[in-house]
This record gives structure tokens, C-alpha cells and sequence, in this order.
């Protein structure tokens, strides 16, 4: 039950930040968001009693924080102004693939012949749902600035892994509070407005992607790594873009071909080859990095 909730919050993330980003300029709807769930991340932690990271682990979770909370934010925020939420889904579930080939830069994973032929079947998708973007709306950039940020999220869970362990609270609070300090300069730097959301729509969405989307997710991401293994709970990002395309067709309108279809359907082959399949063992532990 909990990763079946799980998957649809994740799903459903991307529609939201698509409403927010109909008011809310992107920078500043990523600042507001984070803002607002860092204190009841910190409001948990005092409620937990739990430390600080202090030395070589707060490095980690500011590294953490950069890569997840700032970069990958920024890019998916940014990017969700004109890709559709159900592409931009699809393109993130590249991350436990990701993941795999940067754990072994890290020294984290060995080389496997599944991990390059699930790359290969995942970019042959990519590459067929570029051929029927290009033709249309999507600018090429924010369908690039979604895959970057897929390597933001993968790399962040990488790095995660060669620090101490921290509490989960304070892993989120301080990790978002890293964010923060990205994704606030660069609005302003953007020449963003600051303003609270008024239409109905965008309320609801900032207020669901904040308490549901934010502190929900991640509570039930842990809940549910304690009790699979790290590789079963990474398939999240391979079903929750089924959640995605659902939720955007019904309250977005957003249009399903059969080119898309079959491009999504060649990624999470790939990804279920490379990175997910039976015999990938010892996956490096994912951290959660959804919309």
C-alpha cells in the first residue's frame, strides 16, 4: 500500500509543478516549495531530537542537497515550463540507469554487459521521442535539461553513498536548505517576482507539492527502503510515469501518441535491463529524486 501511494505522489509531482509553473515563475516556485518544506523538515528533526550533521558527513549532505535539491530542481522546474509532465517523467525514470553507470566512475559498481545493452535500448528511446519532439513546440534545451538533471538525481545518490550516514530528517532539512541557497540566488539572478500564489489551482498544487509531494514522499520512500531492498524500491521510476501520463491526460489534456508510447516503453525496457533486472545486484542505494 505505502509504495503503491508512493508511486502515485511521484507520478503526479510533475503534473503539479506543470500547474504551479502556470503562475509561479520556475526558479521561484522551486524556492517556495523547499522553503516551506526545510522548516518541517527542521520542525521533525527538533521533534526527533536529531543532530546536526557536523565534519565529513555534512559535507555529504551538502553535496546531497546541491546536486538533488538545487540542480536537479532547478533544471525540472525549468524545463516543465513547455515539456510535457508525462516526457519529462519519462526522462527521469533514466535515473536508475544513471545511477549504475555512475557508480561504476565511482568505483562503487563492476562494468556488466546488461548495463550496456540496457543503456542502449533506453537511448534508442530517448532518441525516438527526441524525433517527435523536434517537430513540435518542446524546445530541444528543456528536453536536455531534463536528462541533465536525471544525472544530477543519479549522482547525488552516488555521492551520497561515499559519505556517513545521517539521519533522515536532517539529511532532508539540510539537504533542502543546500537547495535553497541555489535555487533563491538564481531566481533572484533571473529576475524573478516574488509572489504568493492567488488562482486556485496553482495554490493547490504548491500546497499538495509541498506537504504531499515534498515531506509525504520522502516519509514514505524511507518507510518503504526499510523494508524492500534499494534496487526493488527504484522501481518507482520506471512505473511512475504511467502515473504521470494518466494524470496529465485527465486534468491537463495533455495528448498520448503512439511514437511517445513506444519511446517510454523503450526506456523502462532499458532501464529494467540495465539497472533493475534480476541479476543487477548491489545497485547503490537510490535516494529519492522526483518532482
Amino acid at each position: 500500500m505505502a509504495y503503491a501511494a508512493m508511486t502515485l505522489i511521484a507520478g503526479s509531482n510533475f503534473v503539479a509543478v506543470r500547474f504551479s509553473n502556470q503562475e509561479l515563475q520556475p526558479f521561484w516556485g522551486a524556492t517556495l516549495r523547499f522553503a516551506v518544506a526545510c522548516a518541517l523538515f527542521f520542525g521533525v528533526m527538533q521533534w526527533r531530537r536529531a543532530a546536526l550533521p557536523r565534519g565529513r558527513a555534512l559535507a555529504g549532505v551538502a553535496i546531497y542537497g546541491a546536486l538533488n535539491f538545487g540542480a536537479f530542481y532547478a533544471l525540472l522546474y525549468w524545463a516543465l515550463r513547455t515539456v510535457p509532465a508525462g516526457l519529462a517523467s519519462v526522462l527521469v525514470a533514466l535515473v536508475p540507469l544513471l545511477t549504475f553507470f555512475l557508480a561504476i566512475v565511482h568505483g562503487l559498481e563492476r562494468f556488466r554487459l546488461r548495463g550496456l545493452a540496457g543503456g542502449l535500448i533506453a537511448v534508442a528511446g530517448i532518441g525516438v521521442v527526441f524525433a517527435e519532439q523536434l517537430g513540435g513546440t518542446t524546445q530541444v534545451a528543456a528536453l536536455l535539461a531534463c536528462i541533465a538533471g536525471a544525472v544530477c538525481g543519479a549522482e547525488s545518490a552516488v555521492v551520497a553513498k561515499l559519505y556517513p550516514r545521517v539521519d533522515p530528517a536532517a539529511t532532508n532539512a539540510v539537504g533542502m536548505l543546500t537547495g535553497l541557497a541555489i535555487l533563491a540566488p538564481l531566481s533572484l539572478v533571473a529576475g524573478e517576482t516574488w509572489t504568493l500564489p492567488t488562482r486556485a489551482d496553482t495554490v493547490l498544487a504548491v500546497i499538495y507539492l509541498i506537504t504531499i509531494g515534498s515531506v509525504g514522499l520522502f516519509a514514505l520512500f524511507l518507510y518503504v527502503l526499510r523494508r524492500w531492498t534499494a534496487t526493488a524500491t527504484s522501481y518507482l521510476l520506471v512505473v511512475s510515469p504511467l502515473v504521470t501520463v494518466a494524470v496529465a491526460s485527465l486534468l491537463a489534456g495533455e495528448q498520448i501518441t503512439l511514437q511517445f508510447a513506444l519511446g517510454g516503453v523503450l526506456v523502462g525496457v532499458g532501464v529494467y535491463v540495465g539497472a533493475l533486472s534480476e541479476s543487477s545486484t548491489n545497485v547503490p542505494e537510490l535516494r529519492p529524486t522526483r518532482a
